[in-house]
């Protein structure tokens, strides 16, 4: 509960609500009541004037039928009689014409009303119009229409009896809610007191914490109940309170005991945790050492490859510059003997141009692959961005690895746009494209003579690469892909695999491009690596300005 909390006591809220029922129900009947009363009282006197109207209509009868109006008002002088008549209006009715004044009474201190003849349809019941009742009703004899009585009845005596009537009840109603109170206060004080002594009871257990004392029986019964559960309670209380005590004893032994047993633990604990953490350093040491060995022998392989791949233009340029030198030595010899024929001449030009195509093409080609050689060994050792376009880096790659591949007759197909120029990390993308492939060929197609590698580059919301490596080898099974990228996991323990490859992809992808990579792949049919990381996209307008 908040410190703000506004509490109600149980004598306040059995006041509020017995008299809130009380009030409630007394002000409902008695409203109904009021209601019912005022309204008999209306119709009573709306009865009243019914019956006047309809008197003063028989009387006039003759008077309308001889038109003989001083005598109808000697008649309508009786009504002084009737207090409560205002005013009467008689109207002669005349075939095909407007009704006409006949003849009228006004009782003294009103003054006279206009006729009210016009009325006659709105009149026809008695109607209350401010403090007076007015009615018209039709003079007939026969079935034959004479004329029509209006009539004023004053509405004071319904005011005086409802005024009276709402009087009477107030009084009634405060009477009967003072007799209430003074009844629910008895109420209160012999439900509340009991409730009070036991919550007192309760507050005064929970402080001092003394379990001996015990709730007193009272009279009402689900009190009484209460009592003695609370009673019970305590008795339960007091016996776990003692079992807890010699608990506590037992455990001041025990733990006497044990501080000995625990302190030697601790100390044998702390010696075998701190040989763990040196373990874990000389662990992890040898794990980055491992990685790192896992580049150079990448690296060294690639050398190796490209060295060989460069023996073969160099040798034949070597070949064809040795046979040059030859045929320039014969030819001469045959200058100098002065025996050199246009015909040898010919064909030592046209050999020699030959052989000088051969050795230009070969050197073209050794340079082209030292050059992709250069920069794809520079991008795997350097850590900054540079800016250049992805096929062509993908190019690069494949040519540097066409040492390895040409062995194989698996095709790598490459889709990426041409004019895609980014700036990124071209060295992480170098040995994650390179162990990727090197996985399928060592793992995925190693009962398979010709597999089919799909690399799908796409540049996605502008400012990040989805790279999508897809082959048709025999997939990896579930136990495996779950731990695909942990270290040292691999299906060639004992023949030369070291199980850091794909830890080393997950590290390049995650940490040097600040990237995700997931695997998606099922035993017998290929793997699927989806990798995405952030760029920026190089306008091809601002390349061909920089270049």
């Amino acid at each position: 509960m908040t410190p703000n909390t506004k509490y109600l006591s149980i004598k306040t809220l059995i006041v509020w609500v017995v008299m809130a029922i009380t009030t409630l129900a007394l002000v409902v009947t008695s409203s109904i009541s009021l209601i019912n009363q005022i309204s008999n009282y209306k119709n009573e006197l709306i009865g009243q004037v019914n019956v006047y109207a309809e008197l003063i209509s028989n009387i006039a009868i003759p008077s309308l039928q001889f038109d003989d109006s001083t005598v109808e008002e000697d008649n309508l002088k009786r009504l002084d009689a009737a207090t409560f008549i205002e005013v009467v209006h008689i109207y002669r009715h005349v075939d095909g014409k407007q009704p006409t004044f006949f003849t009228s009474y006004n009782r003294k201190g009103n003054a006279p009303l206009p006729e009210k003849w016009q009325l006659i349809d709105k009149l026809k019941t008695p109607v209350l119009s401010g403090n007076a009742f007015e009615v018209i009703k039709p003079v007939s004899y026969d079935g034959q229409l004479l004329g029509y009585v209006y009539l004023k009845a004053s509405a004071e005596a319904l005011n005086r009896l409802t005024y009276s009537s709402i009087v009477t009840t107030l009084v009634a109603l405060a009477i009967i809610l003072i007799i209430c109170y003074l009844l629910t206060l008895k109420l209160q004080k012999s439900l509340a007191d009991p409730i009070v002594n036991m919550v007192t009871l309760v507050q005064r257990i929970s402080r001092q914490r003394n379990y001996h004392e015990r709730a007193i029986d009272t009279n009402i019964k689900e009190l009484d109940i209460l009592g003695k559960a609370f009673n019970d309670m305590l008795d339960r209380t007091q016996h776990y309170l003692s079992e807890r005590e010699k608990a506590e004893q037992e455990q001041h032994k025990l733990q006497a005991s044990l501080e000995e047993k625990v302190e030697h633990r601790t100390l044998a604990l702390k010696k075998a945790n701190q040989e763990l953490i040196q373990t874990l350093e000389k662990l992890h040491q040898f794990q980055r050492q491992m990685v790192q060995n896992e580049k150079m022998a990448s690296l060294g392989d690639m050398v190796a490859g490209v060295a060989h791949e460069v023996n073969t233009p160099i040798g034949l340029g070597v070949t064809a510059s040795t046979m040059m030198l030859d045929r320039l030595g014969y030819i001469e010899k045959e200058f100098e003997a002065k025996t050199l024929k246009a015909s040898s001449l010919s064909k030592f030009i046209s050999e020699g141009q030959e052989n000088l195509n051969i050795i230009y093409r070969n050197l073209n080609r050794a340079a082209e692959l030292i050059s992709s050689f250069k920069q794809v060994a520079v991008d795997q050792t350097s850590e900054s961005n540079r800016i250049f376009s992805f096929a062509q880096l993908m190019d690069e790659i494949l040519l540097s690895m066409r040492p390895k591949l040409k062995k194989y007759k698996h095709d790598i197909k490459l889709h990426c746009a041409a004019d895609l120029f980014i700036e990124t990390k071209a060295g992480p993308i170098n040995q994650i494209v390179m162990n990727l492939i090197m996985n399928s060929i060592i793992h995925g197609f190693e009962f398979i003579d010709h597999g089919q590698i799909d690399i799908y580059i796409e540049l996605i919301s502008g400012n990040k690469i989805n790279m999508r490596y897809v082959d048709n080898g025999r997939g990896i099974p579930e136990h495996l892909r779950k731990r695909i990228f942990d270290p040292f996991v691999t299906t060639k323990r004992g023949q030369g695999g070291s199980g850091l490859g794909m830890h080393l992809v997950y590290n390049l992808v995650t940490q040097a491009l600040n990237g995700s990579i997931t695997i998606t792949s099922e035993e017998h049919q290929g793997v699927e690596f989806n990798i995405l990381f952030p760029v920026r996209k190089i306008d091809t307008a601002t390349m061909a300005k920089s270049s």
